[in-house]
């Protein structure tokens, strides 16, 4: 039989139809699921004859319904090669199935299995270091604090005496006998120097 040429790619646009979610519901009903960004994947290497069309919310491919046909058949006969009923799909998709149903089969995504142990013994480390190091800061930062306030207690007496005003750290007992202490030599040096 001879070999007959390859048609051109089709450049009509009426061939390209469908969009890239309608390509995944017929890959899903050839019993090989592929999830939307998958299906754009295929569309930008070439594995699918598509157009890239602007829309007003961006762009988005149109594909034809014979390169899908023809991408299936080939993942049939790769997966029959391979000697497997079925490809696996590109990430998890859930088939229209098997969303209905609830398992009682506890499910452990990849995120929530246990780490190895010796990644546990560095993060344990720097952790520990990281506690100590704010620990130290937190020291450091009580003591400035405090004499910060010793500081501040001293100017403010300071100020006090030189306003004659009460000393406001002092007692409320201690504070009454000042004034009346500091009033009294106020009283005593503008007698004596009249």
């Amino acid at each position: 039989m001879p070999e007959q040429p390859r048609p051109d790619a089709s450049t009509d646009e009426h061939n390209f139809l469908l969009s890239v979610e309608e390509a995944a519901d017929r890959y899903a009903a050839a019993g090989h699921p592929r999830t939307i960004r998958a299906i754009q994947k295929y569309c930008g290497r070439g594995d699918l004859e598509s157009q890239k069309v602007e829309t007003t919310y961006g762009s988005r491919y149109l594909i034809t319904p014979e390169s899908i046909d023809r991408h299936i058949a080939m993942i049939i006969e790769r997966s029959q090669a391979n000697g497997r009923a079925q490809t696996r799909p590109d990430a998890a998709v859930r088939s229209a199935d098997s969303q209905g149903k609830v398992s009682d089969e506890p499910t452990v995504s990849i995120r929530e299995q246990t780490r190895p142990d010796a990644a546990d013994d560095r993060y344990v480390a720097l952790l520990e270091s990281d506690i100590k190091f704010l620990r130290e800061q937190v020291s450091t930062k009580d003591a400035q604090i405090s004499q910060a306030n010793i500081l501040t207690q001293g100017l403010q007496r300071l100020i006090a005496g030189l306003t004659g005003t009460p000393d406001p750290s002092a007692s409320p007992d201690t504070a009454g006998k000042i004034a009346v202490v500091s009033h009294a030599t106020n009283s005593e040096n503008t007698t004596g120097h009249q």
